[in-house]
């Protein structure tokens, strides 16, 4: 039996407001779901909907194989980004298991509130650095999954800070915890 990890969510009422969230979702035991050109482009429909539903901006994603990741950013005092996660995952959820009777996502998910000194640039070019980290493309450019919804991402500036997410510092194989 694996061990119960330690619930790490801040209060609810700290996910509200007009934040950024850098987000991170796995698939169900790490499933390379997303190779499916047709499923990734669902995936990136399905955030543009939540997003608007939700009351986000998204400045960066990227539908890697076996997991997402999105910079979001609340538009309204009244955003909530724990409602957003949810509402996205279940809808994506409930829909792929209709369709492939197989379970789409890990329970939990990773998430980033952004600090004031947190360079947003560097972390929407982590996210869309992704896929040449993992050798799926040379120029992230060239990368059919990731983008943004609020900015030409393709003419965004390389960032000079490197950003890592809090997880990759810790351990090698934190990647797989985090989720």
């Amino acid at each position: 039996m694996l061990p119960q990890r330690k619930r790490i969510r801040l209060h609810p009422l700290r996910y509200v407001g007009k934040q950024m969230y850098f987000i991170t979702f796995c698939c169900w035991r790490r499933r390379p779901v997303f190779t499916d050109a047709a499923l990734a482009a669902w995936m990136i429909e399905k955030l543009g909907s939540a997003a608007r539903a939700e009351r986000f901006d998204v400045h960066a994603f990227c539908v890697m194989p076996d997991h997402f990741h999105a910079l979001v950013a609340g538009s309204e005092s009244s955003s909530d980004l724990l409602a957003f996660a949810k509402n996205l995952k279940q809808i994506t959820a409930r829909e792929y298991a209709r369709r492939f009777g197989r379970t789409l996502w890990q329970k939990r998910f990773y998430d980033h509130i952004l600090r004031p000194n947190d360079n947003a640039l560097a972390i929407a070019g982590y996210i869309w650095r992704n896929p040449v980290r993992k050798g799926l493309c040379k120029d992230m450019r060239d990368y059919p999954h990731s983008g943004s919804f609020v900015v030409d991402w393709t003419k965004a500036v390389s960032p000079m800070e490197e950003w890592v997410p809090a997880w990759r510092k810790i351990t090698p194989h934190a990647s797989r915890a985090a989720c």
